[in-house]
């Protein structure tokens, strides 16, 4: 069997210029890095096409059940139904997030697809693409030294001193800066870090860490920003540090928003590849939906959805994760909404949430997993059937999709159908996009154009209103999404929400940072947990981005690596210099 590496490598590749026009792009609308990736020039087309306000094409959101050690393929099927959309003779794009480097050199590994259902090529995407997570980390990088910059000046100098260079003082206090250090690359060793351990010259000493580069709130702009001026109006708008009287210091206080737009003025535009049969995919932004809002750019959506007839774009982890946030963030701020949803489920994973056996790392797979065992699969779509409720909160319709195994049997593939069926969703559709690629997804991709043409905009609904109060949001998901019966405000979630609240930021729309292993907090919990109170034990706020966002449960922001990271099987060919073992 071949591996997705060989699959994408031995796939023929398009001219960028023969993917641009199939999307609709003219020449002068792409920027080319190299033969094989391209960006898109956003104000060009956005000033031929007189603007991104009527969009034409078909909206669909590709969502799943909550993640388990067998993955659930999410990324083949949202590349397969690309690809199964062209194939019935519709004019398809994807959009996707970029990557980060930490889970490829982890524990994830790639994020491409996988079989004949990948984005190439996949070694670009999956490591440094056009540099867009790096210019995140060096804006980001930027302020965090800008700040212990300006905390050693402010010891060292008087207020007249300041005002000659036209500046004064902030009076930061060094115990309120919120503004960690980023790195793209997991690494438990810096989370908690102390700084300025050397002599005064070095600076006060502080205890700060750092975390992980798709975690910066730099991320989530980029990806909600509308246009360049958007962006540097949001990047100064970030809150990164207090003063000692309890008031925000902002970057523009800082000084530091223009250079750090400037860094990110050519991550602003979306990156253009290519599915394994020719269908374009735009990749831009990458923000972890387990910490931050789990979407890909608007900016690209707008670009898709303005040239092509469907656009397909995928929510990082569940139904109860990054979809909720594409619904109630990401939606609120375009302004547009899903035609439709396609759930993505498999027989493994929901033989998991029914009470299969554990994985052992270097074990062999469990018997259970192997053979038909039909009232396991029935047991586990109590999660299946949870996310199907989920995602018709909204008021949208949702199919789903059966990604398809060879140990599947056909029965336990029919138990899901019926159990879809019942919990309400539209249709339930069996895909092998695996591994015959766009002609496996057909049946799918009819299905997808069938629910899209009973879409009813109006129906639409959010999970909460602006006006409500900060925990009444918080409630309202993990009452309505997360099966709880109510919520827990920790003390120090307390005092965030009465200094959040005093300094008007209420009206926000929340993200919650909670496990993506299942529906609670508690990533122990499998199926369908009820009859729980969810814990906020704390609350963070991304003033530039636009939202706060809840910390529940054991959260981390910079992940650590296994105890085999994914990077020991990646190498250099020594016979064509290609990299391998990326999968």
């Amino acid at each position: 069997m071949k591996t997705d590496g060989q699959i994408a490598a031995e796939s023929p590749l398009q001219s960028m210029q023969q993917i641009g026009a199939q999307l609709g792009l003219t020449p002068e609308e792409l920027i080319p890095y190299g033969r094989t990736v391209a960006k898109v020039d956003v104000e060009a087309l956005r000033s031929r096409l007189g603007g991104f306000d009527s969009p034409k094409a078909r909206y669909i959101n590709v969502t799943a059940i909550t993640p388990t050690p067998f993955g659930e393929g999410k990324t083949t099927t949202s590349v397969a139904l690309t690809q199964g959309l062209g194939r019935i003779g519709k004019r398809s794009a994807a959009t996707l997030r970029q990557p980060s480097m930490g889970p490829t050199f982890g524990i994830k590994g790639g994020a491409a697809g996988g079989g004949y259902s990948q984005v190439i090529p996949m070694e670009a995407m999956n490591l440094h693409l056009t540099g867009d997570i790096h210019a995140i980390s060096a804006a980001h990088n930027l302020l965090a030294a800008g700040i212990d910059a300006r905390i050693y000046h402010e010891d060292r100098w008087s207020d007249a001193f300041f005002e000659r260079k036209g500046l004064h003082k902030l009076n930061i206090d060094p115990g309120a800066v919120a503004w960690r250090r980023v790195v793209d690359i997991s690494d438990r060793g810096l989370r908690n870090v102390i700084t300025g351990l050397g002599d005064r010259a070095d600076g006060p000493m502080r205890q700060t860490g750092f975390d992980i580069t798709v975690a910066s709130e730099l991320m989530a702009i980029l990806a909600l920003a509308r246009s360049l001026p958007d962006l540097r109006e949001r990047i100064g708008r970030i809150i990164p540090a207090w003063s000692r009287k309890g008031d925000p210091i902002t970057a523009d206080d800082f000084g530091a928003a223009g250079a750090m737009a400037a860094l990110l003025k050519d991550a602003f535009q979306p990156n253009l590849l290519q599915t394994i049969e020719g269908q374009p995919v735009l990749v831009h932004a990458g923000p972890f939906a387990n910490i931050a809002h789990g979407n890909s750019s608007i900016v690209a959506d707008d670009v898709a959805r303005s040239l092509a007839d469907y656009v397909i774009t995928e929510a990082g982890f569940a139904a109860d994760i990054g979809f909720e946030k594409f619904c109630n963030i990401k939606c609120r701020t375009s302004g547009q909404v899903p035609d439709a949803v396609v759930l993505v489920a498999t027989v493994r994973a929901l033989k998991y949430h029914g009470g299969g056996a554990g994985l052992t790392p270097g074990k062999k797979i469990p018997a259970e997993y192997e053979t038909e065992n039909v009232e396991l699969v029935r047991t586990g779509c109590a999660n299946l059937a949870a996310h199907i409720r989920n995602v018709r909160s909204f008021g949208l319709p949702v199919v789903v999709a059966i990604n398809a195994f060879p140990t599947d049997t056909a029965a336990e593939r029919e138990v899901i159908r019926q159990e879809a069926m019942a919990a309400g969703a539209r249709d339930a559709v069996v895909h092998t996009g695996f591994a015959d690629g766009g002609r496996g997804t057909e049946a799918l991709a009819e299905a997808v154009v069938a629910a899209c043409d009973e879409a009813d905009a109006a129906s639409f609904r959010f999970s909460y209103e602006l006006s409500d109060s900060i925990e009444d949001k918080l409630r309202a998901l993990a009452t309505g999404l997360y099966g709880a019966d109510d919520i827990e405000i920790q003390p120090a979630a307390a005092a965030r929400i009465k200094q959040f609240s005093e300094l008007g930021h209420d009206k926000l729309p929340v993200c919650v940072a909670k496990t993506h292993l299942s529906i609670s907090h508690d990533p122990k919990r499998r199926g369908a947990p009820a009859g729980y109170v969810f814990p906020i034990r704390d609350l963070r706020l991304s003033a530039g981005a636009g939202f706060l966002y809840a910390l529940a449960g054991d959260i981390r922001t910079m992940p650590g690596l296994p105890s085999r990271p994914g990077f020991m099987d990646i190498d250099l060919d020594p016979r064509t210099g290609g990299i391998i073992g990326l999968s």
